[in-house]
């Protein structure tokens, strides 16, 4: 990204535990989570799966990390998330619902493993780096892992983070100046990278 926040990465990292309820720091039950879900994989567990309207790849879900995955459902319960379908899906869902679901989609595949790929737009990601690590290898549980993410599903979302559907204080401000083609950069970077799968199915 052109622009460099220094502030707002401090901002980001003062923040770390409050982003973070603490209903959402605590474990969650993968086995009660796999039940719950099941719907969620009829999304999410297929391979390819596309968004019907716009069309986009829905999120790979499997090794990310299952706080931010509780951030995102609150988002979509909250609205602050704009997405009619997963606002059905998250709005009866209790915060240990959301935590049980969380461990299961999170953990039903390991993060893929492999030397970091050099592709076009690694020069564009050094402000992403602060929160969401090299290579998009977040270490902090509240930011995601972007590390193998779909490349056109991230394009979306920085998209709405520009266009304010997305309500993030932070993203909002980061993605601000970016052109059309940086958001493709950053996208096919991140995608390129080794990291996170399709959520799949446990026996």
């Amino acid at each position: 990204m052109r622009t460099i926040l220094p502030a707002l990465f401090l901002t980001a990292s003062a923040l770390l535990g409050m982003a973070l309820p603490a209903t959402a720091q605590d474990a969650g039950d993968a086995a009660r989570g796999q039940k719950l879900a099941d719907t969620c994989m009829g999304c999410h567990g297929i391979p390819g799966y596309r968004n019907a309207y716009p069309s986009y790849s829905v999120p790979q879900l499997a090794g990310q990390h299952p706080e931010y995955l509780v951030i995102a459902l609150q988002g979509y319960k909250a609205r602050t998330r704009k997405h009619d379908t997963m606002y059905a899906q998250a709005a009866s869902l209790s915060d240990q619902d959301m935590r049980d679901m969380a461990a299961f989609l999170a953990g039903s595949a390991p993060l893929k493993t492999g030397a970091a790929v050099d592709a076009p737009g690694k020069d564009k990601s050094t402000a992403c780096v602060a929160c969401h690590g090299e290579g998009g290898h977040s270490q902090m549980p509240n930011w995601p892992v972007l590390a193998g993410q779909k490349a056109d599903y991230i394009e979306h979302a920085l998209r709405q983070y520009k266009s304010g559907e997305r309500k993030d204080p932070i993203m909002g401000a980061q993605v601000a100046a970016l052109t059309d083609a940086d958001i493709r950069a950053l996208a096919s970077y991140f995608a390129a990278q080794p990291g996170l799968q399709t959520a799949a199915y446990k026996k």
